[in-house]
């Protein structure tokens, strides 16, 4: 049995959204704590949450006594410490290779460039106009796509999912990344099998539950 997992999360955190849909494919319950991101300059900067993630930034995961920071961290520490539900990586070292650079792909070099405190920065240190600021995700997430098409593309041993027919840990990280992408414009026209992959896993009840406008802490009308 577990204990209590309690996900720190806020309803448009892609990192937030990786670990609510691995929560899910666990068939794990747990309680969400929002962390708003906006509200009061950031409830993330606040002292209290700072002494429980220094680095201010969600999710933060507690499982009863234990804290666990970092959305990959997260994630393998969750199938690792609990069996049940759905591996989220794949048996052979080979596999669990191509998944890991996979999500790498997504987690280090597309999403940290184009999440809020980069966009924060660029308004306040640079007065990079709202036009400017979403030209410069568009333009990472579309060559992060580019190679990612490519290596989806160019390899056997993708399935109904990025690495066979069950969803790992690389179609966690794409979904919410795609999300990112629709939701400022980019044309996703070039990356079919992306597509095809993010209707895959958005049709599992595990994904539809963890996406942004299902959270709790999501407005009526998202903006």
């Amino acid at each position: 049995m577990a204990e209590t997992l309690t996900l720190y999360s806020y309803w448009r955190s892609s990192a937030a959204y990786r670990v609510r849909i691995a929560l899910n494919l666990k068939q794990l319950s747990y309680v969400t704590v929002p962390v708003h991101l906006l509200n009061n300059g950031g409830e993330q900067h606040a002292d209290e949450y700072r002494e429980l993630n220094p680095q201010e930034s969600v999710p933060v995961l507690l499982d009863g006594a234990r804290i666990f920071r970092q959305s990959m961290a997260i994630i393998e520490y969750l199938d690792e410490a609990y069996p049940g539900g759905a591996s989220l990586l794949p048996s052979t070292a080979r596999e669990r290779a191509r998944v890991r650079a996979l999500a790498q792909t997504i987690a280090c070099d597309i999403h940290p460039l184009n999440n809020l405190r980069v966009m924060q920065f660029l308004e306040r240190d640079f007065s990079s106009p709202a036009v400017e600021r979403e030209r410069w995700s568009r333009h990472w997430i579309t060559e992060g796509f580019r190679a990612l098409q490519a290596l989806l593309g160019d390899n056997s041993s993708m399935g109904l999912y990025c690495e066979g027919d069950s969803p790992t840990l690389a179609d966690i990280c794409l979904v919410p990344q795609v999300y990112n992408a629709r939701r400022i414009g980019v044309d996703l026209a070039a990356y079919p099998d992306i597509v095809r992959i993010e209707q895959q896993c958005l049709a599992l009840p595990a994904f539809e539950a963890a996406r942004p406008e299902n959270q709790p802490d999501a407005p009526a009308t998202p903006v």
